[in-house]
């Protein structure tokens, strides 16, 4: 499992974001104090108040995700 945390500013991140998580064969979640949303589903990231630091966790041991997503990683 690998976490860090990103920022996803507008529609157009969350688009690309979800676009991007749902290439994966492994679950990711997306997680903001009490709630966790699956971060293949662009409903469930609206659901999180998106002017804070999100945090993501990687339910696998392969770093490779935050290699296509850098441009929202804020902190690994």
């Amino acid at each position: 499992m690998i976490k860090a945390l990103i920022r996803l500013v507008s529609i157009d991140d969350v688009k690309d974001f979800v676009k991007k998580a749902n290439e994966l064969d492994y679950d990711v979640d997306l997680s903001l104090g009490k709630y966790t949303v699956d971060a293949k589903s662009i409903m469930g990231i609206f659901s999180l108040d998106l002017n804070r630091e999100i945090e993501l966790t990687i339910h696998s041991d392969k770093p490779d995700f935050l290699d296509v997503i850098p441009e929202y990683v804020v902190k690994k």
